[in-house]
């Protein structure tokens, strides 16, 4: 058998050329293509996902009614906020 790419002789049997990595035959299942998530639909779940951050941070925040827990909840809402936007604007630099 010869190579279709670069016309080298290789055994009747092999899968792929040795010299150059092609495969002898086509492929018997394609991967199937995954669509990419528009920016808007992205958009959508980072606000989801922040306005579910707020609205647990204040009702832990009301359950609690100390000052400190209060003050945990508004900490992990910052840093939530802070990981969201970092993550924004990681996937926008692609």
């Amino acid at each position: 058998m010869i190579c279709r790419q670069c016309g080298t002789e290789i055994a009747d049997k092999a899968l792929i050329c040795y010299r150059c990595g092609t495969a002898t035959t086509e492929a018997k299942y394609h991967p199937v293509a995954l669509g990419r998530l528009s920016s808007r639909s992205t958009l959508v779940v980072t606000v989801l996902a922040l306005a579910l951050f707020v609205v647990f941070a204040l009702y832990m925040g009301r359950v609690a009614g100390g000052d400190s827990s209060r003050l945990a909840s508004y900490a992990a809402v910052a840093i939530a906020v802070i990981v969201v936007g970092l993550r924004a604007y990681a996937r926008r630099r692609r």
